[in-house]
């Protein structure tokens, strides 16, 4: 969906939002030119189901009253993201109007999940905590996945060879942009003291602005790579995929994409949080700036130690999180709810294991 950009459209959909308090998501999405659109369709043609990506659209919601069954994605518990966001602001106006936006959005998720006969999220966690803001709607858990083909190991000489960090994710997300900072001033200076192998490269790899690689690279030493058509050379070339998140939600497609090409990851709770992670099995969850740098160094000077997690985390990607099998559950459950008026009527819990 096209969305305008502009920084005029941008200022007055926030003011929209806090003067008729709604949530500002409601305004970006909204097009008067889709909403003629979807109802055109509704009036022409017969849907056995309306899958709905996520409640940002939920402004289109109140069309499909009376319509087939409505299930809505949630890639994140949004209430929760923007509750986390306002904790890691630095700035107090921000922090009000980010804490403002997450109590719009609770307010939000309460109304519209139980309204939609299901709401599909993508970890157990996340079920819980929208379980807790809406408790009667109905939730069922499809986990994210990876492309096994695609993102793979290529043991040989390259895997690894600059002994380095990497994150991919880029700048003009706040989770991406908050852990950046967070890694630079608190996590590499701590990597960098006392290290006898000189002072291992990091990439940050994503969209960025000239700006910002500048300032990186002047003031930290770090590579930011800006847009790349393919992340995995920069992966395949550092020994250590680190994910230093404070502020997320759902769960993270990046540490499914190092998993797949047998990458030892290193990565906060919050980094990690509704995968099937287990700190020293298959990952490294530290939480502290010591501990965090503590164990990225222990990855770049342990070679025994990269691979054991990097063919752990490939075992969990295959076992768990292809997205053949997850196709596969998402077609049986949106089959069911087809053939079967009653399925949605409880709260289902299925995922793609």
């Amino acid at each position: 969906m096209l969305q305008e950009h502009s920084v005029w459209r941008l200022a007055w959909d926030h003011v929209r939002s806090v003067g008729l308090s709604r949530p500002h998501t409601e305004f970006t999405y909204d097009s008067p030119a889709v909403a003629a659109r979807l109802v055109h369709l509704l009036r022409t043609r017969r849907f056995d189901l309306i899958h709905v990506d996520s409640l940002a659209l939920s402004r289109y919601l109140p069309l499909f009253d009376g319509n087939p069954p409505v299930i809505c994605v949630h890639h994140n518990v949004e209430s929760q993201l923007l509750e986390r966001r306002a904790r890691a602001e630095r700035s107090a106006w921000r922090r009000v109007y980010v804490r403002h936006q997450a109590r719009l959005m609770a307010r939000a998720e309460r109304r519209w999940c139980g309204r939609c006969r299901l709401n599909i999220v993508v970890s157990d966690a996340d079920r819980v905590a929208l379980h807790h803001i809406a408790p009667g709607a109905n939730y069922a858990v499809i986990p994210n996945g990876v492309d096994l083909e695609f993102f793979q190991p290529t043991p040989g000489r390259e895997e690894g060879h600059e002994k380095g960090a990497v994150f991919v994710g880029e700048t003009t997300w706040f989770p991406n942009r908050d852990a950046l900072q967070y890694f630079c001033d608190e996590i590499l200076p701590r990597m960098r003291v006392g290290g006898g192998d000189g002072v291992p490269p990091v990439r940050w790899v994503g969209r960025a602005s000239e700006e910002a690689r500048r300032h990186y690279r002047a003031r930290y030493g770090v590579e930011l790579t800006g847009y790349v058509e393919d992340v995995r050379p920069y992966v395949r070339a550092a020994a250590c995929y680190v994910v230093p998140l404070r502020v997320g939600g759902g769960t993270r497609l990046k540490i499914l994409d190092a998993w797949a090409m047998g990458k030892a990851v290193v990565s906060t709770s919050i980094g990690c949080e509704g995968l099937v992670a287990e700190d020293g099995r298959n990952i490294l969850i530290r939480d502290d700036p010591d501990g965090f740098a503590q164990a990225v160094r222990a990855v770049l000077q342990d070679e025994r130690l990269r691979r054991r997690l990097g063919a752990e985390g490939r075992r969990t990607v295959e076992r768990h999180y292809s997205w053949e099998r997850i196709g596969e559950s998402m077609l049986r459950l949106y089959r069911s709810l087809y053939e079967s008026p009653d399925v949605g009527s409880g709260t289902p819990v299925l995922a793609a294991r």
